[in-house]
C-alpha cells in the first residue's frame, strides 16, 4: 500500500492520528483494520495521493436543474430568473422532474457527495407540490438527500398555510425552509416558522438577504433564534446584503449568529451571475462577507445551488467547484485545507448530519485523488475517486 496525503482539517485528533507533516497535510503510510483508516505510521516514501472524506452539497436545487436547453433568452437579476423559471413550470410533469432531478443526483454523487440538501419550491398553496412529492421518492433510492420546502416567509403567517405545510415536512423528514427577501412581515412569519419548526422537531434553511440595499432578515433570524433557544440546525444562504453593510454592523450580527450557532452558506457560482448587473461589466458582485464571518466563529459552507436553470446557465453540482470559485470571488488563501470543512465536516454538521473525519473512517466514506497539495484538490483537473479503489 503507497502513502498518502491527508489534509490536517480532516482528521478530528491529528496527534494520534501520526504520520509527517507535509505542508496542511499529514504524510505516512495507511493502516488499514476492518476496511477503516486508522492511522498514519511513518512515511515510506513519496505519497502521490490524497485523501479525505465524501463531500457535501448542502444547497442547491433539484426540481430547478438542468432547464437552461428549453428556457430560451435569460440572462437578468433575481427577479428576471424567477420569472423564466416560473414560466417553465408548464413543462414539470412528474417525468420531467424526475429524469433532471437523477441527473443532478448522480453529478453529486460522481463528484464525491454523500449527503445533498435540495431546495424544492413549494408555491402558493398548502398542499405539496408535484416536485415534491416526485422527489421525496427519489430520496428513497438515495439515501442522504435530504429536502427542504422553500416557501414565502409571508406565508407561515396563514394558519392552514403552517399548518399543513408542518405536518407533510415531519411526515417526508423535510426541512423547514423559507425565502426572506424585504418582507413586510417578516418578523411574524419568522415567529410562527420557529414554533413550527421547535414544535415538529425540524431543521431550518433560508434564502436570506440575497440582493442589495437594506435588507436585514439575517439579522432577525438571528434574533428569534436566541430570543427562543432554537437548537435545531439553522443554515442561511446567500446573505449578499451583508457586503453592504458597515463594519460594525458585520461584527454585531457575525456575533449574534455565531451565538445562535447558525452556519452560513455562501453559493458563489450563481450569485456571482444575478447580482451586481448593470448595462455593461458588474462592478459590484454576490458574495458575502466569508472572512469577517470565519473570524468571528460563524461556520461558513459552500454549495453549488443553481445548475443549468434560470438562476445561473452553468455550474456542477459540484462542491469543490463552488469552493474553489469562493476562493478567487472572496479571496479566500491558502492553505486550503482550512476551507474544506466547508464542503465536508462543518457543511454536514449544518444538515444535522455527522461531520465524518478520516481516523477511524471507513473506505466507504472516502474519497482519493492523485494530488500532493490542497491546491491542487480544488483545482478540478484530477478526479476524485472512491477511496476503496485504491487504498485495499
Amino acid at each position: 500500500m503507497t502513502d498518502i496525503l491527508v489534509p490536517r482539517s480532516m482528521i478530528a485528533d491529528p496527534h494520534r492520528f501520526g504520520g509527517m507533516a507535509h505542508g496542511d497535510c499529514v504524510h505516512g503510510a495507511p493502516v488499514v483494520k476492518d476496511g477503516r483508516l486508522m492511522a498514519l505510521d511513518a512515511p515510506t516514501g513519496t505519497a502521490t495521493r490524497m485523501v479525505l472524506p465524501k463531500l457535501v452539497e448542502p444547497h442547491c436545487h433539484l426540481d430547478k436543474c438542468h432547464t437552461i436547453s428549453r428556457l430560451g433568452q435569460v440572462g437578468g437579476d433575481l427577479h428576471h430568473a424567477l420569472a423564466s423559471q416560473r414560466a417553465d413550470k408548464v413543462h414539470w410533469d412528474e417525468d420531467d422532474i424526475r429524469a433532471r432531478a437523477t441527473k443532478g443526483v448522480k453529478e453529486a454523487h460522481q463528484n464525491g457527495c454523500r449527503l445533498i440538501r435540495s431546495h424544492v419550491d413549494w408555491g402558493d398553496e398548502p398542499a405539496p407540490p408535484l416536485s415534491w412529492s416526485v422527489l421525496v421518492e427519489l430520496a428513497e433510492d438515495h439515501p442522504g438527500l435530504q429536502l427542504s420546502a422553500l416557501t414565502s416567509i409571508e406565508q407561515w403567517t396563514y394558519p392552514e398555510f403552517s399548518n399543513t405545510v408542518a405536518k407533510v415536512l415531519s411526515f417526508t423528514d423535510g426541512v423547514l425552509g423559507a425565502f426572506v427577501h424585504g418582507h413586510e412581515k417578516t418578523r411574524a412569519g419568522l415567529e410562527v416558522l420557529f414554533a413550527t419548526a421547535s414544535q415538529h422537531g425540524l431543521m431550518l434553511d433560508f434564502h436570506v438577504d440575497e440582493g442589495s440595499g437594506g435588507l436585514n432578515g439575517l439579522e432577525q433570524i438571528a434574533d428569534v433564534a436566541l430570543e427562543t433557544g432554537f437548537d435545531r440546525p439553522i443554515l442561511c444562504g446567500h446573505c449578499v446584503s451583508l457586503m453592504d453593510r458597515p463594519s460594525h454592523d458585520v461584527q454585531r450580527i457575525a456575533d449574534k449568529l455565531a451565538r445562535a450557532g447558525i452556519t452560513v452558506c455562501t453559493l458563489p457560482i450563481t450569485n456571482l451571475y444575478l447580482q451586481g448587473r448593470t448595462d455593461g461589466t458588474p462592478d459590484r458582485r454576490g458574495i458575502t462577507r466569508l472572512r469577517e464571518l470565519r473570524d468571528a466563529g460563524v461556520p461558513i459552507v459552500v454549495g453549488s445551488d443553481n445548475v443549468a436553470d434560470a438562476f445561473c446557465p452553468v455550474g456542477a453540482h459540484d462542491p469543490c467547484a463552488a469552493l474553489a470559485l469562493a476562493c478567487v470571488a472572496a479571496h479566500l488563501d491558502p492553505p486550503m485545507g482550512d476551507w474544506l470543512p466547508a464542503i465536508t465536516t462543518d457543511a454536514a454538521h449544518a444538515l444535522g448530519g455527522a461531520a465524518v473525519t478520516v481516523d477511524g473512517a471507513h473506505l466507504t466514506d472516502m474519497l482519493t485523488c492523485d494530488v500532493t497539495h490542497t491546491a491542487d484538490l480544488l483545482s478540478g483537473r484530477v478526479p476524485l475517486r472512491p477511496a476503496l479503489d485504491t487504498l485495499m
